[in-house]
């Protein structure tokens, strides 16, 4: 029997609201950043200039949270949205993944800055301890929110159709045309970076995450642990090492874990989590 069969009807997010959730996430922040691509001077005017830490920059980010936060509340109530939000407390996994979060990516990133040749030769970039406090929370709060949609919504119902690597290869190609506006404007961190280097480390990292995804019973929490890892502001500049790196640790893993990648067994298919039994 298929794992989305036994859940309760109260707790069912439908396959067919994937499309609205791409339409919101897309909506709004395409919308946002296209007004300031077409209309800069008149949108800069009214809201400022548009940077990382602007508060519609914020909003543009959270799209795919706010998706899912309106599609889960819409099919379940309060009450399956607070289900859904206990995604975010779920921790248990693996050894192994734990070192890699830990450990690994540290290294990924040391690595590539070494292989780049600026390990030693760039100052550290905060000036004070406040001002890496303040990086530190702006990178927690930014890019990890993202992962209620990514992760919590749009990858388990993909899963319901495809095998895991075919979902997060999907995904991937998704969330990196997502991301394709902040190319174009001047002021965002992407704008600095070639597109196409950018797209394949995507599909990198939403494979990567696909399997810490399934591996650890659906967290959020561990998710959005990896996105921050991939934006944490201590890590040295290692573009584009950094994204051949996780290239390798992607192909890796679908060696590593190819029965559970290429198999749709085991695979989180509930967006929800169902209610323990009585």
């Amino acid at each position: 029997m298929h794992p989305t069969t036994s859940v309760p009807e109260t707790y069912r997010v439908q396959f067919r609201s994937f499309t609205p959730f791409l339409l919101i996430s897309f909506g709004i922040a395409w919308g946002i950043l296209g007004l300031y691509i077409l209309l800069p001077d008149l949108m800069g005017k009214v809201f400022g200039q548009l940077t990382g830490n602007h508060p519609l920059f914020f909003l543009a980010v959270y799209a795919p949270a706010i998706a899912a936060f309106i599609l889960v509340t819409s099919n379940a109530g309060f009450g399956g949205l607070r289900r859904f939000l206990g995604r975010a407390l779920l921790w248990r996994c693996s050894l192994a993944w734990y070192a890699f979060l830990i450990i690994g990516m540290p290294l990924i990133f040391i690595g590539g800055s070494a292989i780049r040749g600026n390990l030693l030769t760039e100052p550290f970039p905060f000036s004070s301890f406040q001002a890496l406090l303040v990086a530190l929370t702006l990178a927690a709060i930014k890019g990890p929110i993202e992962e209620f949609g990514w992760r919590g919504l749009a990858l388990p119902l993909l899963q319901r159709k495809f095998a895991p690597l075919w979902a997060g290869l999907i995904l991937g190609a998704i969330w990196g045309l997502w991301h394709m506006p902040a190319f174009l404007l001047s002021g965002t961190q992407q704008s600095e970076w070639s597109f196409a280097a950018f797209f394949a480390g995507v599909l990198a990292i939403s494979v990567i995450a696909t399997a810490l995804f399934n591996s650890s019973s659906g967290s959020i929490l561990l998710s959005g642990f990896f996105h921050f890892s991939l934006m944490n502001p201590i890590f040295p500049d290692a573009q584009p090492y950094d994204t051949y790196l996780l290239i390798v640790v992607a192909t890796f893993i679908v060696w590593w874990k190819q029965k559970d990648m290429l198999s749709r067994e085991g695979a989180v298919t509930e967006v929800i989590p169902r209610p323990k039994p009585l």
